[in-house]
């Protein structure tokens, strides 16, 4: 029973990824940090249930998360508004890393954009054809986005990890919501929410000077 309730944990739902990004943004379009967590946290979920191919994101978004969930915990959470709490107390490095390599706000534009990308791959899978090239699909989103952030090994390792990715059937499938058709129009619903909080998100940062953080 416990081995059972543990894989069911661990079950990817597109349901509950729309769900929770239905929560990150308040009615003044704020984002709420524990919601974005939990959003990503379903994100991780399905980059896993894939098996290896996305481990060098998924891995490096797990330990972002829980940096974000350590300092939420942490003697500031009860009035942590990030960017603005660290940016009055000088708890970033805004021009090179030092005192403060794992402050909100960088943690956070790490996953910002890798969000980006899985926003771009999620709507190529949504308007694809069923002969479609996952692995194409996924490359052009990866080189529209993340790519320009990560190194020539990593842009490297993700080339051909994008190579041997499953097909269409099988991303639908691990959506775990129904034939085709009705995974197409989930994702109707769930890509415009992720591009809306990723909009806030990046107009927040720009707004901050916070886009080029170290």
């Amino acid at each position: 029973m416990a081995d059972s309730a543990a894989l069911e944990e661990q079950k990817f739902s597109l349901k509950e990824v729309l769900d929770t990004f239905k929560l990150c943004l308040s009615e003044n379009e704020e984002v709420f940090v524990e919601h974005y967590v939990a959003g990503w946290r379903g994100l991780v979920k399905f980059m896993n249930t894939l098996g290896n191919v996305f481990t060098f994101i998924s891995k490096d978004a797990v330990n972002k998360i829980q940096i974000l969930v350590n300092l939420m915990n942490g003697e500031s959470g009860a009035h942590y508004s990030m960017v603005k709490y660290e940016l009055e107390n000088h708890l970033v490095d805004l021009t090179k890393r030092a005192g403060h390599p794992e402050s909100g706000c960088r943690t956070l534009l790490r996953l910002h954009r890798a969000l980006r990308w899985l926003e771009l791959f999620l709507e190529r899978l949504r308007t694809s054809m069923e002969d479609s090239r996952t692995s194409v699909m996924c490359a052009d989103a990866y080189n529209e986005s993340l790519s320009q952030h990560h190194p020539w090994l990593i842009r490297k390792a993700a080339g051909m990890a994008f190579c041997v990715l499953p097909g269409r059937p099988t991303f639908f499938e691990v959506m775990n919501v129904g034939g085709a058709e009705a995974v197409v129009e989930m994702l109707g619903e769930a890509v415009p929410m992720i591009s809306r909080v990723y909009v806030v998100t990046e107009e927040l940062y720009v707004q901050n000077n916070l886009l080029e953080i170290p």
